[in-house]
């Protein structure tokens, strides 16, 4: 009669199997607790935290009138009437819309963009002759989005918007002086003019 002999185990292999199982169990343990807690727990307290302290901020800094949401402070509008002020040029594939953000990635040397801003600097020279036409009236924000345009943008403008809605250019000048936000902190970036907010502000006092 055959007999099968059973080799016992190393104790050193014993060992090492244990090893093994506790790496993996640790492994999936502080797997499970970091997507807990830093993939549901810390952006849950987060946007807790945001929306009781900053509420207007973190439903989107959103604008209401008459009951209705019309736009956001941070993203930009298409303004095509000659009685508003107009937003940066957009590279946006469909106009002004969030969900197609982003640059053109054209190169200085690119023949559609010098041909396009050259377009865009004739236009506006022609509506406000002797002045210079400011840099961020033909040129695109990295997202395309950018609700902000520079005073110097906005007083430009004024020539065009006073024509057309038959008020003075001091009016004009008056209002965006109002409403130019300083650097951030004094520090941080330029002074700005959000153009949402300027636009609404010269519908309600040309009411």
């Amino acid at each position: 009669m055959n007999t099968t002999a059973t080799l016992p185990i190393p104790a050193h292999a014993q060992e090492v199997q244990t090893v093994e199982h506790s790496v993996w169990r640790t492994s999936i343990r502080f797997t499970l607790l970091t997507t807990l807690a830093f993939g549901i727990a810390y952006p849950l307290a987060l946007t807790a935290i945001a929306g009781a302290v900053f509420p207007h901020k973190a439903a989107g800094s959103l604008i209401e009138r008459n009951g209705q949401i019309i736009g956001s402070e941070l993203l930009a509008e298409g303004f095509a009437s000659d009685k508003y002020f107009h937003s940066r040029p957009s590279a946006a594939g469909n106009g002004y819309d969030a969900t197609s953000s982003g640059g053109s990635n054209y190169a200085q040397s690119n023949a559609k963009l010098v041909l396009r801003m050259q377009a865009d600097i004739d236009k506006l020279a022609a509506e406000n002759p002797g002045h210079p036409v400011p840099v961020d009236a033909v040129t695109t924000s990295g997202s395309g989005l950018d609700p902000d345009i520079t005073p110097d943008n906005a007083y430009f403008q004024a020539h065009r918007v006073a024509k057309a809605r038959g008020l003075s250019e001091q009016q004009l000048r008056q209002l965006i002086s109002q409403h130019t936000q300083p650097r951030s902190l004094g520090l941080l970036g330029e002074p700005r003019v959000n153009v949402l907010e300027l636009n609404l502000a010269l519908d309600n006092a040309a009411k």
